[in-house]
């Protein structure tokens, strides 16, 4: 097969396919237009998130076998389209499941412990030991909401405190040793932490709002490595300064664009002032000494780069065999 690589990934990704006889070829300088006046050329394309695949770009591809993306996620792609027309989808949450999951318990042991806010004061030269006393985990319920690869990974990571591990997730039946699946009414009254493990799709989208964190019976902390459009962020941010919300950790942002490689259009991707005008929701959550953020990278270690790449490799090769160069 003819694979067009769309976005950089892991070298092994394409020696893989190479070795089981398939042809690479790489694409990573064309836009999205020029890729769709060659798209009849494919018979299968590598995607993280640079561009869409829509309707319109499936159309163009009367041979596209297959699209595979280097992540987790699908919602770059019509999926429903994708499947309509027979084409095979491929994603690799098991790639960086276990990189997710350590972020995730990283960012919370920093909020309990408030090691970002105390790191700042003691380079300024302050030493207010009092003003950063801590909390422990031990004791607290953590509620997963979602409990797919990423949530699972999450709760396989606290294994090793005291904690109570429960989650609420619309599939019935996929608890596990290492946390209980309850209903929302036991979600809402046991949470001290909440961590967000969904996807982005029409159900998920701004689901942590005023309403969903005004039903919790207790102030809890807040995780997010999910997405960012799950969140709406001033809501967020009027729940950090009511105290309802202790403190988040956030991986991804509202304002994210859809590629997730930036924040702002401008080549440096800092703000400035006439294209970027930062939202002041945004701007009120950066300077909160309760917060932790992180450019989109929970599930981008050294690791899972290569991790990501292998799954991909590993499953393209499943489903369509050795191509006619190893063949011959």
């Amino acid at each position: 097969m003819i694979i067009l690589h769309a976005d950089t990934n892991h070298p092994t990704l394409m020696k893989k396919l190479e070795e089981a006889g398939h042809h690479n070829i790489e694409g990573y300088e064309q836009t999205r237009e020029e890729t769709l006046q060659n798209q009849h050329l494919y018979d299968g394309i590598v995607i993280r998130s640079r561009y869409k695949i829509d309707r319109e770009f499936i159309d163009a591809a009367p041979n596209l076998k297959f699209i595979a993306r280097v992540g987790a996620g699908l919602e770059s792609i019509d999926v429903d389209y994708a499947e309509e027309r027979g084409i095979k989808l491929f994603s690799a949450p098991e790639g960086n499941r276990n990189a997710v999951g350590e972020h995730s318990l990283g960012m919370l042991l920093s909020l309990f412990n408030r090691l970002n806010k105390a790191d700042k004061e003691v380079r300024e030269g302050l030493w207010q030991r009092e003003e950063n006393r801590g909390v422990e985990l031990d004791g607290k319920t953590v509620a997963l909401i979602g409990y797919g690869n990423m949530g699972k990974a999450f709760a396989k990571k606290l294994k090793g405190f005291d904690v109570d591990v429960i989650f609420y997730d619309i599939k019935e039946g996929i608890a596990d040793e290492n946390a209980r699946q309850v209903g929302y009414e036991e979600f809402f009254e046991k949470a001290d932490v909440v961590s967000l493990h969904v996807p982005w799709n029409e159900e998920t989208n701004q689901m942590i709002n005023k309403e969903f964190i005004g039903k919790f019976k207790k102030p809890f902390w807040f995780i997010n490595t999910a997405r960012g459009k799950n969140v709406v962020t001033a809501d967020l941010v009027e729940a950090l300064k009511e105290g309802k919300i202790l403190g988040a950790g956030l991986d991804v942002l509202e304002y994210e664009r859809s590629s997730f490689e930036s924040l702002f259009s401008n080549p440096n991707n800092v703000a400035v002032r006439a294209a970027d005008p930062v939202p002041e929701a945004l701007r009120e959550l950066m300077f909160m000494p309760h917060t932790i953020l992180s450019p989109h990278v929970a599930g981008w270690t050294v690791e899972s780069h290569k991790k990501l790449a292998e799954v991909i490799a590993d499953k393209i090769i499943a489903e369509f065999g050795e191509g006619d160069a190893k063949k011959e």
